[in-house]
Formats: C-alpha cells, sequence, structure tokens
C-alpha cells in the first residue's frame, strides 16, 4: 500500500507531464467563457438525478446572495437537478463535452490550464468549493495557495484514494456522514497522512426543507405505504426490496409498495405485480406528495453515507426501515425511529424481519403513530435546511477571512 509521501511523489510526477497542456490552456484563458469574476467557483461532476447533486443543489442556493459560477465537468444521464441549479441565479457552466472526452483527454489537460489561470487572474480572492469532482481536484495544485479551497465528501468509496495527493490543497474537508469520518481516519492512519489533514475535517449534515406539518396523524392504519426511492445502481439493491414486497404480498399483508426512480429494468419480472412502479419524479412538490402519503421508508443498499431519502422520509413522519450502513445506525435509533435490519448481506433475514416489523405495525397504531411523530420532530430539529446554510455559510465566512 502506498504511502502519503509516495502519493506526493506520484501526483508531482504527473504534473510535469501535464505543465504543456496547463500552460496552452493558460494561454488562452482570456477567451475562456468565465470573462467575469466570481466569488465561488462550484465544482460538481453532474447535475442529474441522484443524493449528491440534490445535496449539491442546496448547497448552491445557500450562496444566492454572492456571485457564484457552478461548473458540471462529467456528462450527466439526465436532467435531474439542473433546474434546481438554475433556481440559484447563478452561471451554469457543462465543460463535460471537453472535461469529459476519452478520445479528447487532451482537451480536459488544457482546460484544467484555463480554469485555473482564470480563477488565479482574479483582482478578488475567490473561493473553490469541490464537490467531489475528480476535475477540481487535478486543478487544486495550480490554484495560488491565498485562495481558499473547500471539499465536501459524501462518503467513503472507490473515489477514497483519488483525493489523497490533493490534501495539501484544502483548508477543509466538510463530510457528510460520521460514519464517513471514521473511515477516512482510519485510512489516514494506514497512509501515515500527518494529523493536520484529520484536523481539517469538519461534520456538516446534509439539509431539507421540512414541512411544520404533515398528515401522518390523519393517515388511514388499515395499510402499510411502503416507499422506495432510488437509483438501480449495484448498491441500492432494488431487487431485494422487490423481494420484500413480493414477500408481503405471499403472506396476504396489507402493505402496498411503490418504487419511484429510473428502476423498472432493476425489478425482477416476478416481483413487478407486488409493486407499483412510477418512473423517475424530477418535481420536488410531487417527490413531496409520495413521502406524505407514505408510511415507511425503506433503504436495502449495501453502502450509503446518510441517504437524503431517509431525511426527507422523516420529514414527513415515514418511518424508517433500513440496513446497518453508513450513518444509518449512527443516526437512527430503535425502536424510537423504526428498525434497522441485523445483517447487511443475509438477504433472507432482512426479507424476515422486514416483514416481522410490517406486521407490529399493521397490528399497534399506538406505536406507528408514536414513530411518524418522533420522526418529524427529529427531522425538525437536525435536518432542517435552516441548519445546512448556517454552519456552510459560517464556514465560508471563515474561510474568506483567512489572509
Amino acid at each position: 500500500m502506498m504511502s502519503f509521501r509516495i502519493f506526493l511523489i506520484k501526483r508531482k510526477l504527473e504534473d510535469i507531464l501535464i505543465r504543456i497542456f496547463v500552460g496552452i490552456g493558460r494561454d488562452i484563458a482570456l477567451k475562456n467563457p468565465l470573462q467575469e469574476e466570481f466569488d465561488i467557483y462550484f465544482f460538481f461532476p453532474f447535475y442529474h438525478t441522484g443524493g449528491a447533486e440534490k445535496v449539491h443543489a442546496a448547497l448552491v442556493n445557500s450562496f444566492r446572495d454572492r456571485k457564484c459560477v457552478v461548473l458540471f465537468t462529467r456528462k450527466s444521464n439526465d436532467e435531474g437537478f439542473k433546474s434546481e441549479f438554475q433556481k440559484s441565479g447563478h452561471k451554469i457552466l457543462d465543460i463535460s463535452p471537453y472535461t469529459d472526452n476519452k478520445k479528447k483527454y487532451w482537451k480536459n489537460l488544457v482546460w484544467r490550464g484555463l480554469i485555473s489561470a482564470h480563477i488565479n487572474r482574479q483582482k478578488k480572492k475567490p473561493l473553490v468549493i469541490n464537490g467531489q469532482c475528480n476535475f477540481a481536484y487535478k486543478i487544486s495544485p495550480w490554484i495560488k495557495k491565498e485562495i481558499p479551497q473547500i471539499e465536501l465528501i459524501h462518503s467513503f468509496n472507490s473515489f477514497a484514494a483519488i483525493r489523497i495527493p490533493f490534501l495539501p490543497f484544502y483548508r477543509q474537508t466538510v463530510m457528510i456522514s460520521t460514519k464517513a469520518i471514521e473511515q477516512y481516519k482510519d485510512q489516514y492512519l494506514r497512509l501515515n497522512v500527518p494529523q493536520e489533514y484529520v484536523n481539517k475535517i469538519k461534520f456538516i449534515s446534509n439539509g431539507i426543507v421540512v414541512p411544520a406539518e404533515t398528515n401522518y396523524k390523519t393517515r388511514s392504519f388499515e395499510v402499510v405505504k411502503v416507499l422506495y426511492s432510488g437509483r438501480s445502481t449495484p448498491e441500492k439493491r432494488v431487487q431485494l426490496a422487490a423481494k420484500i414486497a413480493a414477500a408481503a404480498k405471499e403472506e396476504k399483508l396489507s402493505a402496498q409498495f411503490t418504487f419511484v426512480g429510473e428502476i423498472k429494468d432493476a425489478v425482477p419480472s416476478e416481483f413487478k405485480d407486488a409493486i407499483r412502479l412510477v418512473g423517475r419524479v424530477i418535481s420536488v412538490d410531487e417527490m413531496n406528495r409520495f413521502y406524505g402519503e407514505s408510511d415507511v421508508i425503506l433503504i436495502t443498499s449495501s453502502e450509503e453515507g446518510f441517504p437524503m431519502a431517509i431525511m426527507e422520509g422523516m420529514a414527513y413522519g415515514c418511518i424508517v426501515m433500513a440496513t446497518p450502513v453508513g450513518d444509518i445506525p449512527n443516526r437512527i435509533k430503535q425502536p424510537e425511529n423504526g428498525i434497522i435490519f441485523t445483517s447487511v448481506t443475509n438477504e433472507a433475514e432482512i426479507v424476515r424481519q422486514s416483514l416481522d416489523f410490517l406486521k407490529l405495525l399493521l397490528k399497534d397504531e399506538v406505536y406507528r403513530k408514536k414513530i411518524a411523530e418522533s420522526n418529524h420532530r427529529l427531522a425538525q430539529e437536525n435536518f432542517s435546511i435552516e441548519k445546512f446554510q448556517a454552519e456552510w455559510r459560517s464556514l465560508v465566512n471563515a474561510q474568506n477571512n483567512v489572509a
């Protein structure tokens, strides 16, 4: 395993190889599409449908009083949250045709020089926020030291090693998961990363708009309505969620399962008649309607940070039924908030525990309503968008005041 020192040497060698391309980018910087100065530069991979993208849109909208530019560096799968970014009123630039083209990778190198040169030439010192974007990491060494750079990390995954060589260029590392913080600290220890980089880690929870009231008090208790919302990527394990729905139907439980997302192809055909497949939902209001109509939010992932679906579901009084991954066991308590399965890998046990819990909810109306009330209250206290915005603004203001 490479040490932190080897990571830094490897990065410096790569810097030498791309210097000529970065130089070309600097030479044409005056002709770039930015053309004006900004207070904050946001770098994100995508704007398509996803939990991370929703967080990024909320972050951008937290700084409507600043002059910002948002750059997307990878080709998005759909329009997703593009409109949410546009609501901020900031300049939106999709530079993925240049930075996400493997056949013409030299364009990526040129654009590194182009963007970094523009940032460095500003008369007013800006701030750079990198939302787990590889392009932004690659330009971080080329940005003047006095310009603050902040990175936002969602979870510990395959991306974890990519950022290591660039740690010296970031003044602050924001993480949204306490579990991820523990995992990164372990990684730093293994790689002999100096303690100063551990000290730069700051926890800021994601934020959502929490309604003042929900309709959980007037819901029917004759049927339990279960909501699954997510992507069809392997770690989400849509097939496991579908298996739970099929098992509930086989046992003739009064449970209705609604699946939201582009996941039709990921649901095994033998389970589809047990599920209401809605498809992708772009409208925030429409998505909130689904949360408001549901009793349970179902998470079957094999890995997570802390899912936005849990936060949004709890805001509408939904009861949590989830695997013990990421930050979920740290922030969701049972029986106060719902049930955390005892296993991540034993699917048969997860299905059995799901059915037992659904039977309990159908049997005990008082318990069901008590959890709904508790989850709505917890969301108000911990997940509000106001708290999220205040913490981010405080962080940015502190960095701007550093010489």
